[in-house]
């Protein structure tokens, strides 16, 4: 649990709402990652774009291993999710 006040799907209005919209469609819900940064949506946006530059564009590395990478440096980090 966070202690930033996220906005709801309920309240979201112009590209929060569509980027909540495509999680939900994803998904069936929408994570609290994404919920922590929903109070700036073009910066969530372009967090999410980083993320699939990093995760699931071409690179030597496989997918697995970003994935373990990512799990690794969440746990050092003390992240739950």
């Amino acid at each position: 649990m966070s202690f930033i006040k996220p906005v709801e799907a309920s309240e979201a209005a112009g590209l929060l709402a569509r980027i909540y919209d495509a999680a939900i469609k994803r998904t069936g819900r929408v994570f609290e990652i994404l919920r922590v940064q929903s109070n700036n949506a073009n910066s969530l946006k372009a967090s999410m774009d980083l993320y699939a530059a990093t995760m699931l564009r071409e690179s030597s590395l496989s997918r697995g291993q970003r994935e373990m990478i990512a799990v690794v440096v969440s746990k050092a980090n003390g992240c739950h999710y």
